[in-house]
């Protein structure tokens, strides 16, 4: 079995993959989980935590034998390799370094700086869905990627999350409450309340930002672009918009365990 860990900059993904049996297939996830991302958490930490995971959904740490981790946070990465050493005696591989380096062009002024989660559903996004492609990702900060039709990373956009957005609104003003992100409850755009109003700043601020971005790209490519969605919120804005061709909410898991598998062969 494969073990997938993303580490994001809110949140670890851990999943555990059945490896597909035909070359190209991402396989099969069996289980998942979810913690808050924290650098100072041990590998020690990480287990306790995880093994009572695997036992309660029937799962055995022993037929765990490869793991791959993808990191945006740097300092996190010691302590799941640690995990993984430890643990499930497995040398992990890490996303981007070694057998596991990405093997697609990375067509930007700094190919380095690519994050390993954008590349990562570069790869899925375009084994996948194929053709030019915008990839939107619902994270802490939301991307935009260009992908061409033979798989080639063009560049893209990065804006705050909707989530960042309404924290710096609340944090900067004296007198605004918290609210839950979530659709307006009426289609009006003129606010009757306090509450009402934020929310359509927000929520209709943020699709229209989406929109607009979008449309821009494509105009941009010059060819058809489909449009895939990934991250937490993409299911909650797909509801109100016609922008997404798709939406892949495993897509930067599946793209780990395609990477796996290519390290695999290697």
């Amino acid at each position: 079995m494969l073990l997938v860990i993303d580490a994001g900059n809110t949140n670890v993904v851990f999943a555990l993959f059945e490896p597909g049996s035909t070359t190209g297939k991402a396989g099969m996830i069996k289980a998942r989980w979810r913690i808050a991302t924290d650098p100072r958490r041990t590998g020690d930490e990480y287990a306790v935590w995880l093994m009572q995971l695997l036992k309660i959904e029937g799962h055995s740490a022993e037929t765990i034998d490869q793991v791959i981790i993808a990191s945006v946070v740097p300092r996190a990465i010691h302590n799941l390799q640690v995990l993984a050493d430890k643990y499930f005696g497995v040398e992990p591989i890490i996303a981007g370094e070694g057998a596991a380096s990405y093997r697609f062009e990375i067509d930007i002024e700094e190919p380095r700086s690519l994050g390993a989660d954008r590349a990562v559903n570069t790869i899925a996004a375009h084994a996948k869905y194929g053709g030019d492609l915008i990839v939107v990702d619902f994270g802490t900060a939301t991307t935009f990627d260009a992908v061409d039709f033979n798989g080639a990373y063009k560049g893209g956009i990065i804006a705050p999350g909707i989530n960042l957005s309404l924290d710096a609104l609340v944090g900067n003003t004296a007198k605004l409450p918290r609210i839950a992100i979530e659709a307006p409850r009426s289609t009006s755009v003129i606010g009757r309340n306090t509450e009402d109003q934020m929310l359509i700043g927000v929520f209709w601020g943020y699709v229209a930002m989406m929109e607009g971005l979008i449309a821009r790209m494509r105009s941009e490519i010059g060819r058809p672009a489909k449009v895939i969605a990934t991250g937490g919120l993409a299911v909650l804005f797909d509801e109100h918009t016609r922008i997404f061709d798709a939406v892949d909410t495993e897509l930067t898991l599946e793209g780990l365990a395609l990477l796996a598998a290519q390290a695999q062969r290697a």
